[in-house]
């Protein structure tokens, strides 16, 4: 061991003198097992791809040499990665005592190695007891330690061990937003906290949509197996109630049996208990069964697209719980092992898995189904950021942690604008001119926009739709934004619950019966939330306009038509068919103009842009509508600006014109007021200064003397449709308590 201490400071030296000379960050990577080998893979290839920056070393520890697990230290060689060191370190046992043991074995063993390579940071994932093992000793031979997805909350032991990586830990490299608040929380310093993202998104968002995935699944399944017609299942030990994780394992299986699906099984890890795991398992002849597939190890890119293709799958996986989310595969989560992990509603939790009824209850609800696509754990760019974040890592400075304890007077210790800033949504406005995508970040600041001339045909929408929207996402990572999902905002009658516009208004052509949701959420791997214009312009007001905080008011839309949205206790109104707040649809005459709806005195056919506009047109065919001081180009169309302009310039049939609709337009109002007694009423669009003042007259000499009281406010939102398709992803993804 002398002799090998010797050589190892000889080659210290002399990696030392090349890497002054290079100037290349020596980074360590040590996995344990290939569930971190799939967290850890896309950081190795990304230092990798940049030999002149980084030199990489690879460590290889735990289950990854066991052949029961697979010997899955192959795997690595497969991918081209020059292995440092095997080390041995698992004690056989599969009990309290075997772990225990295996971590001391690891200590005996890492120090050569660590002394040997002397890497400027070693990279250790997650909350295994192997890498408890791994930060302990590089903590002590004074390396920097990168902690990837600290902060995490699983409720069993793991939560311990991961908690004390990262106080061994100098950096971190988390997933959520919640992780890096539990962080920060624990006094780490927030300037070593990178919120990234998990690095196995990156490689799971970019090849799950592969061509030859139906052979992959008939390869691990056979031939007859149809996608989405089987499930895969992986559930293992919880070492602080290792009884209670082998009962719902028994009762896992005999509800996968009675429910006779072709099931693709994994063992489970090597943690205490995983052996009578595998003996209740065999005890059932699962390996012998037809409708079985056991397995001890399939590659991360093969079991991704399984996973995807599935189903359903069920167990207390941490795949289940964060990458099943991101392709929308429904999930059962059975026992405590992820009992406060942040989910996607793809989960359904069985936390108390005490019957068999119950398992087969939840297969019923779940096998089949598909959610919308969620991104909580990551947006596909983490290696990126992980790569920069290495890049900034200074040397040179105190390698001495220091931790920052909040002050004891002044209990502000969280940038709040930074989290505000950061967590963003993707909105796009569907106009009858215009396609409009924004970046609008927590507080409503719109941080870029794009506009384009609406196309005419539904493809050519589409295709621009998808467009925008990707040029947007990419300019997110450049602007630190974190985009959350994506909201449109669209003309017509929407199903929000689909995501389908049902009918479109005349204004957008080839827009009825359309499914927006889905082709969104394929392409950009996000959740979508879709619904109608008025809708989106009550929701902007809740969230960020004079609706904030108050739980009934109205939103009346004054623009080239007229609509609305309606919030009761809190929640905006749909109605059975989607057509509640049609405000502009309100009949205020039996025998009064036209409306572009078919009926007949509507208060769209007297108060609306459109409207104004035509009798504008009317009184200048008529040579009534010029006065003097009235300036008009003989080429400039003629608009309802125009008959504003003459009613204040005296002219008496544009003013006559005027309060028609604005009589119209109260009488609508206070119809609205005697239904759903809101407590205030929000003008909203071009046309909202003008009637303000005419509507709140009408409403204090003709509604009911308990509705005279209610005020009506113009908004001050300029962008209503953008933020408000906002709101519904902002609301939506940061509300959610698990």
């Amino acid at each position: 061991m002398r002799m090998q201490r010797g050589r190892g400071r000889m080659e210290r030296k002399r990696t030392d003198e090349q890497n002054q000379c290079g100037k290349r960050l020596r980074v360590c990577v040590a996995t344990c097992n290939r569930a971190d080998y799939s967290k850890l893979a896309p950081i190795m290839f990304g230092l990798k791809a940049h030999p002149d920056e980084f030199e990489l070393e690879v460590v290889v520890l735990g289950s990854h040499l066991i052949d029961d697990y697979g010997n899955t230290f192959r795997m690595i060689e497969q991918d081209d990665f020059d292995i440092g060191s095997k080390l041995h370190t698992i004690v056989r046992g599969e009990d309290e005592a075997a772990m225990v043991e295996s971590v001391g074995l690891a200590l005996v063993k890492l120090p050569d190695v660590l002394q040997r390579l002397r890497p400027d940071i070693l990279v250790v994932h997650g909350d295994r007891f192997d890498a408890l093992a791994l930060a302990t000793a590089a903590a002590l031979m004074n390396i920097r330690i990168l902690h990837l997805e600290g902060g995490e909350v699983s409720g069993t032991i793991d939560d311990s061990i991961r908690h004390a990586i990262s106080k061994l830990a100098h950096y971190h490299a988390c997933c959520t937003r919640m992780a890096e608040q539990h962080l920060i929380a624990m006094c780490e310093d927030h300037s070593r906290i990178l919120l990234a993202g998990c690095p196995s998104y990156d490689k799971l968002l970019s090849t799950h949509h592969r061509e030859d995935y139906m052979d992959i699944i008939k390869s691990w399944l056979g031939d007859k197996v149809q996608e989405r017609d089987y499930i895969v299942a992986l559930q293992h030990p919880v070492t602080t109630d290792i009884q209670q994780s082998i009962k719902i394992y028994g009762l896992m299986l005999d509800a996968l049996l009675s429910f006779n699906k072709t099931t693709l099984i994994l063992f489970p890890n090597i943690d205490a208990g995983s052996k009578e795991m595998v003996r209740v398992m065999r005890k059932k002849g699962i390996e012998q069964h037809p409708n079985f597939r056991a397995v001890k190890h399939i590659p991360f890119e093969q079991f991704i697209q399984l996973v995807c293709h599935a189903g359903c799958m069920i167990g207390n996986s941490s795949c289940g719980v964060r990458e099943a989310g991101a392709f929308g595969t429904p999930v059962i989560n059975l026992g405590t092992r992820q009992t406060g992990r942040e989910t996607g509603e793809n989960v359904l939790h069985v936390r108390d898995a005490d019957t068999q009824n119950k398992i087969y209850h939840a297969l019923e609800l779940q096998f089949g189904k598909r959610y919308p696509c969620s991104k909580i754990y990551g947006d596909g760019n983490a290696v990126p950021r992980i790569l920069k974040f290495l890049r900034t890592i200074d040397l040179d400075e105190p390698l001495q942690k220091t931790f920052c304890f909040p002050p004891v007077k002044d209990p502000i210790s969280q940038d709040i604008d930074h989290i505000l800033e950061t967590q963003s949504a993707l909105a796009v406005d569907l106009g009858g001119t215009n396609l409009r995508v924004a970046i609008v970040c927590m507080r409503g600041n719109v941080v870029k926009k794009y506009t384009q001339p609406n196309p005419k045909t539904f493809e050519a929408r589409m295709q621009l739709i998808l467009k925008m929207c990707a040029d947007a996402m990419r300019d997110a990572v450049c602007l630190n934004c974190r985009i959350l999902g994506v909201g449109v905002s669209t003309g017509g009658r929407v199903n929000p619950q689909e995501g389908v516009v049902l009918h479109s208004t005349k204004l957008i052509q080839e827009w009825s019966s359309v499914d927006l949701r889905t082709p969104i959420s394929d392409a950009l791997h996000l959740p979508v939330w879709v619904d109608n214009d008025g809708n989106c312009a009550a929701l902007a007001e809740r969230k960020f306009g004079h609706g904030k905080g108050v739980e009934n008011f109205v939103t009346v839309i004054t623009g080239t038509g007229i609509g609305g949205g309606i919030i009761h206790q809190n929640e905006l109104v749909h109605g059975s068919t989607f057509c509640a707040a049609e405000l502009g649809h309100i009949m205020v005459s039996l025998e009064g103009p036209e409306c572009s709806c078919g009926s007949r005195g509507c208060i769209e056919a007297y108060a609306s842009g459109m409207a104004l506009q035509k009798e504008a047109k009317r009184l200048h065919d008529e040579d009534l509508l010029k006065v003097e001081g009235m300036d008009m180009k003989l080429s400039e169309p003629i608009t309802a600006a125009h008959l504003i302009n003459a009613a204040r310039l005296g002219n008496s049939k544009a003013d006559a014109v005027l309060n028609k609709a604005s009589a119209a337009l109260g009488v609508g109002v206070i119809n609205i007021l005697h239904i759903v007694n809101p407590t205030l009423v929000i003008l909203s669009g071009v046309l909202a200064s003008y009637y303000q003042a005419p509507v709140q007259r009408i409403i204090s000499e003709r509604a009911l003397l308990s509705a005279q009281s209610i005020k009506v406010v113009t908004s001050d939102l300029e962008e209503p449709a953008l933020l408000g398709a906002a709101s519904m992803v902002l609301d939506y993804a940061t509300r959610r308590i698990y």
